[in-house]
């Protein structure tokens, strides 16, 4: 009973996290298109309609030795020292991609700061604290989930931080 239940809410582990922890959300798949030149934080808000600042990717980083998730809008950068000060370290630098799947258990374009295999320290940027929903990887390309930043938080055991830069 439990794999229809999965399978019909897409199947990914983030969107199984929201329906068990009763947290109110909306699904957004839509068709990923490989040959785009659009970034998949781009192409996910141009796809579902949202204005780029509301939509969010998940990026993950090498911060003092510990992987650490950054959530921040998809027209915007991670700020590496930003994120370094936030977890109370001292430096970051992206993590390899190949790291960043193993550890969340998703792939790169796909990544879900919800659902993820291991639970890391996640920072998600102030600017989510502006909108009542935001859009974030369903944990595959072609599929966003909308959520309260505050219950993104909760579900992530995260905090929120000027992260982001231009």
């Amino acid at each position: 009973m439990a794999k229809k239940t999965a399978r019909a809410s897409h199947g990914t582990p983030a969107v199984v996290a929201l329906e068990k922890a009763g947290v109110t959300h909306s699904l957004h798949p839509y068709e990923h298109d490989p040959s785009s030149d659009l970034s998949y934080g781009m192409e996910a808000a141009e796809a579902i309609g949202v204005d780029a600042p509301q939509v969010f990717k998940t990026l993950l980083a090498d911060v003092d030795g510990k992987l650490v998730v950054g959530i921040v809008p998809v027209d915007r950068q991670l700020d590496l020292k930003a994120l370094a000060r936030a977890a109370g370290g001292k430096k970051a630098a992206m993590a390899e991609p190949a790291a960043a799947e193993r550890a969340t258990g998703y792939v790169v374009g796909g990544i879900s700061p919800l659902g993820q295999k291991t639970r890391h320290t996640t920072v998600l940027d102030e600017s989510a604290e502006a909108f009542d929903v935001v859009y974030v990887s369903g944990g595959r390309r072609g599929l966003d989930v909308g959520l309260a930043p505050a219950d993104l938080l909760t579900l992530t055991g995260g905090t929120t931080a000027p992260i982001a830069r231009v």
